[in-house]
């Protein structure tokens, strides 16, 4: 069991090792005669002021949390020039200076402060037999120090919400390394522009469409080149091609068909002689005539029954029936629903296709059943016939994700309706056209062509693509280096979403230091 302690007992002598009922103690002293240096000379100095005792928590073994009673040596600093008269003597992968924990058992603690924070943290420690609050895990956290400034070149920027609607805080990442170098308070241009003045050196900043980063950047870092981020321009043209699909609506639906706002064309009335009925009468002859052909050849009504499935009542039903058609009348079956077919077919025909808002208006007008299966099973036929409609037109809002989606992705029919929808609206076909191209540009990197697309675009009849073409000549400079170079937020967005895990795992109550140090240290 201390084969784990033997390492960093090492520097000591253990006097004593005792398995108390709660914890394992261990009882040290420091060697006397080793030359410690000053901490504030450095000078080496071997002559003992006082000696005391130090408490440590140690990491726990063999599921027991070990202590040790550690003595230590006060000594004297005789260096003129030193500030110091005296100082503690620290064992090496022992003690720290004012530390009541072992390193080795400090760094688990960081471990699961920066991994757990408070109540689930505290919560962990005690299963790995460490008594710790709820409130020193997080002072544990607060009091580690950032992460070393290293070189950026190319940074990023986002926002995040810390209250969704109410508060937001900007995020900013080293994209060359793709770790977080900093959270800042709100996403207005003034904290960011004070950030950028203490970090110059900065060659690349790249960020989303929002004109608030634009003018923090132009700002803060004028010597360095902004880069608007490719996934959001693609996002802002989806939106443009949704707001134009449903203004040119009229043309999903081919002409003579109904528009998906239009009533349901009448369906016809059922008909006693054809459908489930007209199959039953037909079945009950086919029977009653292959009965009386076996009767004939001398089989008997047992035999006969065993011989096409038939219940032994039901082969004499059949065999001893003197009127056939009589036998076949009865196969129409007459139920409590009948005095309502007529209104239940009239209601379907006007549009009213679901069972069970028909079946509580029937209810009220006096029909005595208390489930809506009968009404289902009379409806089914019509339900049948409506399947093999002409389907509806498609959506605007799958008609733009077909237009924005690789045409390798789409699948038959929905190529089809494609196809349909373009060959009758020149203006979605001009559409489709663009949005071809801006893709293009995006996967071959092209950005220098977006000037030419822009006149394409403002040569077609489509509003809503001429104010997303707008926006992208006012931000002309970025768009073009997010169209042309590799730089991009998404690692900024993964970051975005370790934030909100981490936001919500402190359940929304953290403030932004203690998150800002969860980000950047864990």
């Amino acid at each position: 069991m201390l084969q784990e302690l033997l390492p960093r007992l090492a520097a000591v002598l253990v006097e004593q090792v005792r398995v108390e009922e709660e914890n394992v103690l261990v009882v040290a002293r420091a060697r006397d005669g080793t030359a410690v240096p000053c901490p504030g000379c450095g000078v080496p100095t071997r002559r003992v002021h006082s000696r005391y005792r130090r408490r440590l928590a140690d990491a726990a073994v063999g599921g027991r949390p070990v202590v040790i009673g550690l003595g230590v040596r006060r000594l004297f600093c005789d260096t003129a020039r030193c500030a110091r008269r005296t100082f503690t003597e620290q064992v090496a992968e022992l003690t720290v200076r004012y530390g009541r924990r072992t390193p080795a058992l400090a760094e688990i603690v960081q471990a699961i402060a920066l991994a757990l924070a408070g109540r689930a943290g505290a919560r962990f420690a005690a299963v790995l037999r460490t008594s710790i609050s709820r409130t020193t895990l997080l002072n544990v956290v607060m009091a580690m120090p950032d992460p070393p400034r290293t070189p950026l070149r190319v940074l990023g920027v986002d926002d995040f919400a810390t209250r969704r609607g109410r508060r937001y805080g900007s995020v900013l990442v080293d994209l060359g390394s793709h770790r977080v170098v900093d959270l800042l308070p709100g996403r207005e241009k003034a904290p960011l522009v004070a950030w950028l003045a203490d970090h110059p050196g900065i060659e690349m900043i790249c960020r989303d469409r929002a004109g608030a980063y634009a003018e923090a950047a132009k700002a803060g870092a004028p010597q360095a080149r902004q880069v608007a981020d490719a996934w959001h321009l693609w996002d802002n043209l989806a939106h443009a091609v949704e707001r134009t699909v449903i203004a040119h609506r009229s043309c999903l639906a081919p002409s003579g068909q109904p528009g998906p706002t239009s009533v349901p064309a009448p369906d016809p009335a059922l008909n006693p002689d054809t459908g489930a009925e007209k199959w039953l009468v037909t079945r009950t002859r086919e029977r009653y005539q292959a009965v009386q052909d076996l009767l004939a050849r001398g089989w008997t009504i047992s035999a006969v029954g065993r011989e096409l499935g038939l219940a032994r009542h039901t082969a004499r039903r059949y065999a001893r029936c003197e009127n056939p058609e009589a036998l076949a009348d009865q196969a129409i079956r007459t139920t409590r629903l009948d005095a309502w077919r007529p209104y239940l077919i009239s209601r379907w025909n006007q549009g009213c296709t679901n069972a069970s808002a028909l079946f509580r208006e029937i209810q009220a007008q006096g029909y005595p059943g208390r489930t809506p299966q009968a009404v289902r099973r009379l409806l089914r036929p019509l339900r049948d016939t409506a399947k093999t409609a002409p389907a509806p037109p498609p959506k605007p809002q799958d008609l733009s994700s077909w237009i924005t989606r690789h045409p390798g992705h789409l699948r038959a029919e929905e190529e089809q309706q494609l196809d349909d929808v373009l060959s009758r609206c020149p203006q979605m076909a001009a559409l489709r056209g663009h949005v071809e191209s801006f893709a293009r540009m995006i996967s071959d990197r092209t950005g220098t062509r977006l000037p030419a697309w822009i006149r394409a675009v403002r040569a077609d009849d489509l509003p809503h693509l001429h104010a997303f073409s707008d926006g992208l000549e006012r931000d002309l400079d970025a768009v073009v280096a997010g169209l042309a170079l590799p730089w991009s937020s998404g690692p900024v967005e993964g970051h975005v979403n370790r934030i909100k895990m981490l936001k919500r795992q402190m359940y929304g109550r953290a403030s932004l230091p203690l998150l800002r140090k969860r980000v950047l240290l864990a």
